[in-house]
């Protein structure tokens, strides 16, 4: 099965290959282009643990960190950002900063976003920009893979896990929702008439840097709710906070329901929504997680 007309993705279109091969040079970070299963090039960073990417000094030979004591060596931490964000963004940078205290990281931008090429399509074919990221990680000999996604990045990892089992050892989905189509809060409403619009697409091109497809989903992609069950037995861990603008705690409690008891939740006190409203505490607890899951 592949993709059709609308973007709908089925399990066997999650097989990517990337255009380099190639280990970092004298353990700095990495940039290149992977290629996804339906050929869209995905600008994407590698960080091997403790020697984190900043964009600042691209093109200059330096890296910001050196190799840290006790980092997981066979760990690598994928990042998923939400919707708008890109590899380049300060709090996309702020996290892997965070997540390279406890092993390798790799950053990229979903199509539609930053330097990557396609539009986005809010989360369906995304699976596909995430599967060719995990499968650069495995290429680059990482051993265990942890998905961490913010958002629409938190609803991406759930999906991809669901429909490529076994590829990944544990998820962590960050401020995503349950189910699609949600219009219960005002920023949510917002988001739709932005990707349903001709000038809420355009806005999103010229305003927030995001190329947003036309096509609206057809079939409807499974929902996050639906994906959890297929997870298991993979270890996955759903964290919202309880000031999220986005969506109210309800979607969190349905997806640990659903996850039942190889799920768990955290609910964070006065936190807001997705990878900017991530507290650095919460961050390196996150990070003890996945070595204590996967590491």
């Amino acid at each position: 099965m592949g993709t059709d007309a609308a973007g709908h993705v089925a399990r066997s279109t999650l097989r990517p290959y990337s255009e380099t091969r190639n280990v970092t040079r004298d353990g700095a970070p990495m940039r290149t282009f992977l290629r996804t299963a339906d050929g869209v090039a995905i600008d994407s960073v590698y960080e091997p643990g403790g020697v984190v990417y900043d964009p600042a000094d691209e093109g200059s030979g330096k890296s910001s960190g050196k190799g840290v004591p006790g980092v997981s060596r066979g760990l690598v931490l994928v990042i998923a950002h939400g919707f708008s964000g890109d590899a380049d963004r300060p709090h996309v940078r702020r996290v892997a900063r965070v997540f390279a205290r406890y092993g390798a990281v790799v950053t990229f931008s979903f199509r539609g976003h930053g330097r990557s090429g396609g539009r986005s399509t809010v989360g369906d074919r995304e699976v596909l920009d995430l599967a060719a990221a995990v499968a650069w990680a495995r290429e680059l000999g990482h051993t265990r893979v942890v998905t961490v996604g913010f958002s629409m990045g938190g609803s991406v990892v759930l999906r991809h896990a669901a429909l490529d089992a076994g590829g990944v050892d544990a998820v962590v989905s960050v401020s995503a929702p349950a189910q699609w189509f949600y219009r219960g809060t005002a920023p949510m409403r917002r988001l739709h008439w932005l990707v349903t619009r001709p000038a809420g697409r355009l806005v999103g091109r010229y305003g927030l840097r995001t190329r947003i497809h036309h096509r609206r989903w057809d079939p409807v992609p499974l929902s996050p709710v639906e994906a959890v069950p297929r997870i298991a037995p993979t270890p996955l861990l759903v964290v919202h906070g309880d000031q999220d603008a986005y969506f109210p705690l309800d979607h969190p409690r349905m997806l640990a329901d659903a996850a039942g008891e190889h799920g768990e939740l955290w609910v964070e006190h006065g936190m807001g929504h997705a990878e900017n409203a991530a507290p650095e505490p919460l961050l390196r607890r996150i990070g003890d997680w996945a070595v204590a899951r996967a590491g």
